[in-house]
């Protein structure tokens, strides 16, 4: 048994968001994707506060989230990871967009576009998938090698079976997924400012 706290939030979908936004409701979209991945695309008024970034910073967040929030990532794996921990924080004000960007894209809803880089999840399977195929090709002469792609296929077993991803973590953290003088403490503070 997890002893992982349930989420007490809603999923919304995109029409739901685009009509609460045009009504002008009081509410906080926070995008819970890489620097990267927000400046690629995001949702106008939105803040990129990645999924890192705020699992560390949690308490001080939840302290200020004090309107209804919706969290955003790419497909809502992650969102709802961000929601599971502003939940054990202590908030209750919280939603997750079903389907995060892509359905707010193909929904035809209007994003602020900049410089455009892969999103995280293509890049873990470029990676598992580059890993794969060199340890079976290196098997032909190394026979152990084929176990290396046995571990990767076991780690993305498991990424699926919990909702995490090791090696999306890890990738997060490559310069490539930063965005020049973004700052996690400015991005906290930017929020619990504003």
């Amino acid at each position: 048994m997890s002893n992982t706290p349930a989420s007490t939030s809603t999923t919304v979908d995109a029409q739901w968001l685009a009509e609460r936004r045009a009504a002008g409701a009081d509410l906080l979209v926070l995008d819970v994707r890489t620097p990267a991945e927000f400046e690629s695309a995001h949702i106008e008024g939105s803040y990129n506060v990645p999924l890192d970034t705020l699992k560390e910073h949690r308490a001080d967040i939840a302290r200020h989230l004090d309107t209804d929030v919706v969290l955003v990532c790419r497909s809502g794996a992650r969102a709802e990871q961000a929601d599971i921990t502003l939940s054990a924080a202590g908030s209750d004000n919280l939603h997750v967009l079903r389907g995060g960007m892509g359905a707010w894209q193909s929904s035809g809803q209007r994003v602020v576009r900049g410089a455009q880089r892969w999103e995280l999840e293509r890049q873990v399977r470029l990676v598992a998938g580059s890993i794969v195929l060199t340890s079976i090709l290196t098997s032909t002469v190394v026979p152990g090698a084929k176990w290396v792609a046995g571990g990767i296929g076991a780690g993305l077993t498991f990424a699926a079976l919990s909702n995490t991803c090791a090696m999306g973590m890890l990738l997060s953290r490559l310069p490539y997924n930063q965005v020049k003088g973004t700052d996690p403490a400015q991005l906290v503070a930017q929020l619990t400012g504003r």
